[in-house]
């Protein structure tokens, strides 16, 4: 896909976002508005509407006060404004997931709460490696649901990648066991491992983990290189209560937005950002392949903003 595909792709995807924040920001119906506390005061209620969460819209608003309070401002300035605002919120966690672990593999342990689009994003963080010529192997961790293990080898079939399975209610840490030893014997650079994200047992996800980390640590005492939580942006502020329970049971090192097409909450990636710094490594828009692509925080700051 283009460069120009995925821009129209993101902006497509953004579009109940940034139609949200248009529709409540002031002056987008006259065309000026002078910046007092009232325009202010609404500026931010919208932001707040738009799910960048009230301590991005405070930081936002303070921003623009200490820029050009009391002076009139159009629509497209507002806006222009805004997202130059947002983007100085997300570039500090703009960070793309690389592959650096030396001896290999890089194990990455991908974690989220069912449903949150997890399976597939990890075949298509897949795909981004093997374009740039890494060698990836997937591990079917979630062995609690059949359905996550049958999904995940349609998946690695399917873009022709390898996978370490076991049965329906096996034992996870022993398939990663297996799966760096795979890895590590055939020079494998990535290996991604499917994890349980069964949160309403808190105590049997930590075990779970907690074993995972054991075994790796004694095959490989830097591995997880990385613990990436993907996210259901269509959640909004929920997704915000996830990063809190994943951080506490799993450690997150960065995070994956999906599902950010079609849904009015995409603002939660700049509430994410504000309130706990975590990279933000990639961004889905899409169930295709080439709808994950690494995340853009300018790119995003317009879309959200709707500057096109």
């Amino acid at each position: 896909m283009s460069e120009t595909s995925w821009t129209q792709r993101l902006f497509g995807g953004f579009a109940k976002t940034s139609e949200r924040l248009a529709a409540n920001l002031p002056g987008s119906s006259s065309g000026l508005a002078k910046l007092d506390e009232t325009t202010l005061d609404s500026l931010e209620d919208a932001l707040i509407m738009s799910d960048l969460g009230p301590a991005a819209a405070a930081r936002i608003r303070a921003r623009l006060a200490e820029k050009r309070f009391g002076l009139e401002i159009t629509a497209r300035e507002l806006k222009e404004a805004v997202a130059e605002e947002i983007a100085a919120i997300l570039r500090p966690v703009a960070k793309p997931l690389e592959i650096t672990a030396f001896p290999r593999p890089q194990v990455i342990l991908v974690i989220g709460v069912n449903g949150s689009g997890k399976t597939t994003t990890i075949a298509k963080l897949a795909h981004l490696f093997m374009e740039d010529d890494y060698g990836v192997l997937l591990a079917a961790g979630d062995t609690f649901r059949a359905a996550a293990i049958g999904q995940l080898a349609t998946w690695a079939e399917r873009i022709g990648v390898d996978i370490v399975r076991g049965p329906e209610g096996g034992d996870p840490a022993a398939i990663v066991f297996d799966a760096v030893k795979r890895a590590t014997d055939t020079g494998i650079d990535a290996l991604i491992v499917d994890t349980a994200g069964r949160l309403q047992n808190k105590k049997e996800l930590m075990e779970e983990l907690a074993k995972i980390r054991r075994v790796l640590g004694r095959l490989n005492p830097a591995a997880p290189h990385d613990v990436v939580l993907v996210l259901d942006a269509t959640n909004g502020q929920n997704a915000l209560a996830q990063i809190d329970v994943f951080k506490e049971v799993a450690g997150v090192t960065g995070l994956i937005m999906t599902k950010l097409d079609g849904t009015a909450r995409g603002g939660v990636l700049v509430a994410a950002a504000e309130q706990y710094g975590l990279p933000i490594h990639a961004i889905g828009v899409g169930e295709k392949m080439e709808d994950l692509r690494p995340f853009d925080p300018d790119l995003v700051a317009r879309v959200i903003a709707g500057v096109a």
